[in-house]
């Protein structure tokens, strides 16, 4: 195994640890981090709160990195 290999490895690993711990953070039908977080409009029918936009954002950005490591890797192990 050579050395770009090892380190696409490890930021697979990083990637699908920080892409758990994105989707944990979501807010499923109700809750989610502006309710653990006490933010504001978590009562109201306001929508989503920046900080929730932010974090789907984020959460999209993980995901297609995940994907593009995951076929890096297919292509690399092949």
């Amino acid at each position: 195994m050579d050395t770009l290999t090892a380190v696409l490895i490890v930021v697979h690993i990083l990637v699908s640890i920080a892409l758990v711990a994105l989707v944990l953070l979501n807010s499923g039908k109700g809750g989610g981090l502006s309710d653990m977080l006490g933010g504001p409009g978590s009562t109201g029918n306001i929508g989503q709160t920046l900080a929730e936009r932010n974090l789907s954002r984020i959460t999209a950005f993980v995901a297609i990195l995940f994907a593009v490591t995951t076929l890096t890797l297919f292509w690399f192990l092949d």
